[in-house]
């Protein structure tokens, strides 16, 4: 919005020619999506406080995570509100990219405030039944799949294919069909593990930060002709707007990390977490990126490993040895990982700082496949 009202002045005064530059508005989308969150936050506590939205703590969790219940949740929609709002101000809207990541964010923000809403408001232990939740994820990556065979945003590579990172020039065609089922799973596959990984006080959205970075750093390279020629990456016509929407996704995590670092005030809940989710997994797709996003997200990949790893072992081992057999040789003593950790004895900040790091490693791996090739 910012972009078509003032660069129509960039004739009479040569300021506004800076609103041409993508670095220039996603750096205004991140300032402006951190401040609105700051600003945000305090209202956004007193009100889930006063409504009594509060946290509920599993009963096997660690003992130290019992203090926590009653805290408020659903802070997501302020993550969603920071990223959406800032991104229609600072973006171009006739970009394809950044409309469908819009509505990607709010698709699984749904999906994850009724979710919240059914566990925390109403009371149902259950929340949104895992089947309906399920529906909810796979009828989008259906959708967005068939949309992006039908509408590709960009002419330059096939609609129904994907790329390798460490190789370049690297391109993988699918079938219609497989695209479709390749897509879902990457949405359903990312919503639910960043859901897994907001466990912890910051974990998320720390993490979420990091990755909102380098693929902020991504699709402003691959927007560009001269640097995805001199990178040997494919040029994807108009992606750089994606930089926007991944530069106010990070500023809605930056802000909401104030309130939600240890000692936590407030939780994301699903909102938050299945939004972030569902933005990652559809940037990844937009950007012809799915196994890069492994790379990115690895702190996020290897929550939700370990949690069917030690779904898996269990039931294979109480097909061997019966229940109690099972309990005592579970493979984590308790998924996802980072509450095996704890069990282990590392306090809470210790587990979040380290993932953290894990996930700045993960980031400067997946920025290495820009050399390595």
């Amino acid at each position: 919005m910012v972009y078509e009202f003032l660069t129509p002045l960039a004739s009479e005064y040569q300021i506004f020619n800076l609103f041409t530059y993508i670095s220039f508005r996603a750096a205004g989308a991140m300032g402006m999506a951190v401040l609105v969150a700051l600003v945000m936050g305090p209202w956004m506590i007193r009100m889930l406080s006063s409504r009594k939205v509060g946290q509920v703590i599993r009963s096997d969790g660690p003992d130290s995570h019992h203090s926590k219940q009653g805290t408020p949740t659903m802070g997501g929609l302020v993550i969603i509100f920071c990223t959406v709002v800032p991104t229609v101000l600072w973006a171009r809207l006739d970009n394809a990219y950044v409309l469908v990541a819009i509505v990607a964010t709010i698709w699984m923000g749904f999906i994850g405030f009724v979710d919240d809403y059914l566990k925390v408001v109403q009371g149902k232990s259950r929340g949104l039944i895992a089947k309906y939740k399920l529906i909810g994820q796979v009828s989008f990556g259906v959708a967005l799949g068939i949309y992006l065979l039908l509408y590709p945003p960009a002419d330059t590579l096939p609609a129904n294919s994907t790329t390798l990172p460490f190789f370049k020039y690297s391109l993988v065609v699918m079938v219609p069909a497989l695209y479709v089922l390749f897509t879902t799973l990457i949405v359903t596959g990312y919503s639910n593990a960043v859901n897994l990984t907001d466990g912890l006080d910051g974990l998320a959205a720390g993490l979420s930060v990091i990755a909102a970075a380098a693929f902020a750093l991504f699709a402003y390279l691959y927007g560009r002709v001269d640097a995805s020629e001199y990178l040997r990456v494919f040029y994807l016509e108009g992606s750089g707007e994606l930089a926007v929407f991944c530069a106010s996704l990070m500023g809605a995590c930056l802000g909401f990390l104030w309130y939600n670092s240890h000692p936590a005030q407030v939780f994301m809940g699903d909102t938050g977490s299945m939004a972030i989710g569902g933005a990652f997994g559809t940037v990844a797709i937009l950007l012809k990126s799915e196994f890069l996003l492994l790379i990115i997200g690895g702190v996020f990949a290897a929550e939700a490993g370990s949690v069917l790893l030690q779904t898996g072992v269990y039931k294979w081992r109480k097909r061997q040895g019966g229940r109690q057999y099972a309990d005592q040789n579970r493979l984590f003593r308790m998924a996802p990982i980072h509450h095996h950790f704890e069990k282990l004895g590392w306090t809470e900040p210790k587990v979040v700082s380290r993932f953290y790091i894990a996930g700045i490693i993960c980031a400067l791996v997946a920025l290495s496949t820009l050399k390595v090739r």
